[in-house]
């Protein structure tokens, strides 16, 4: 049987009800107990990294999530990463730039229901990236969910409390899971570069979403207390114009010391282009902005973050970077 490691770090799946409400208190062994048929798949081991409500999930633990890889990846055929669904695209996509050209695939899963209860989704989630995880043809990081194989860069949940939680945002499912078989809509590709490991990830990013009337004000706070501000605009790309003026003043002041500013769009599908409309058109070229286009909300921050860990005041290798594309995160890109 291929051996699989299953990396445990809290969320729905391992919690149980208290007076406060549902908390993460199951262990990674009280987990698979309640799936004795994991057995039959694959030879499992556990490691307890954390167990957390996964809105407390910092890139801290994504960085002792990919020092565990690394440091177990030549002795497993592949991974399981338990996690709460909150914020399991954000670390879907940080592993994904974490650990890059992975032959090994590298399943993230939880659930929206408790493993000790009944109605809950967790035994088959569970189940089905196991079985993902021993597939010869898996590899690289991906999310699964409700039986949806996505690559992790793509992940989003879109759902509160349904079990279909998660979709694939401008790039198509991978796979599906159906009765413990793996439908492949992606035609299999090995990767033929040998695997990267990257833990050093800079944290210093906020997000600026706008909204009709915010204050341009904002801009100086956020540039003298990050080193990185993703703008989240309206449509396909823009600034209000109540805002160009102090725009253009923060950003010829900031942009010398090595500060950095992505746009992005609050639109789901579809992505963004700064190129339509006058309101983002001549802004963009002034200060050759970065721009999302079409990664996800997740992707363009944890993408940032491990740009910011590797170059380091490197501008142009940190943009030129920026839009090449790592599992499947981004395809519209026009530089």
């Amino acid at each position: 049987m291929k051996k699989v490691l299953l990396i445990a770090t809290g969320g729905t799946i391992a919690s149980k009800q208290t007076e406060e409400g549902l908390s993460p208190a199951l262990s990674a062994e009280e987990i698979i107990a309640f799936v004795p048929e994991l057995q039959k798949i694959a030879e499992l081991s556990i490691v307890q990294l954390c167990n957390v409500d996964s809105t407390n999930m910092q890139p801290k633990i994504w960085r002792e999530m990919g020092a565990c890889i690394q440091k177990n990846y030549d002795r497993y055929d592949g991974f399981v990463v338990l996690h709460g669904t909150d914020t399991m695209a954000y670390t879907s996509a940080a592993l994904s730039y974490m650990v890059q050209y992975s032959r090994k695939p590298i399943v993230i899963t939880g659930s929206q229901k408790p493993i000790n209860q009944d109605s809950t989704d967790a035994k088959m989630n569970l189940l089905d990236s196991v079985r993902y995880a021993c597939d010869p043809y898996s590899e690289n990081v991906v999310l699964l969910f409700n039986g949806n194989v996505i690559s992790g860069t793509r992940a989003k949940k879109m759902m509160a409390r349904s079990f279909h939680a998660f979709q694939s945002v401008n790039f198509p499912t991978l796979a599906r899971m159906q009765d413990g078989r793996i439908i492949r809509y992606i035609p299999y590709l090995p990767l033929r570069e040998a695997v990267e490991f990257h833990l050093d990830l800079d944290d210093s990013i906020c997000v600026l979403k706008l909204i009709p009337g915010t204050r341009a004000e904002m801009l100086s706070y956020l540039f003298e207390n990050y080193d990185c501000i993703v703008m989240e605009s309206f449509g396909v790309g823009g600034i209000p114009e109540s805002m160009q003026e102090v725009f253009y003043k923060e950003m010829e002041k900031w942009q010398k010391k090595g500060k950095i500013i992505v746009m992005a769009t609050q639109v789901v599908n579809e992505g963004s282009n700064m190129e339509i409309y006058q309101v983002g058109q001549k802004i963009k070229k002034d200060f050759q902005l970065l721009e999302a286009y079409d990664m996800t909300l997740e992707a363009t921050i944890t993408k940032l973050m491990y740009l910011m860990g590797k170059y380091k005041g490197d501008y142009p290798g940190l943009k030129k970077e920026f839009y090449t594309t790592i599992n499947n995160d981004i395809l519209c890109a026009v530089q």
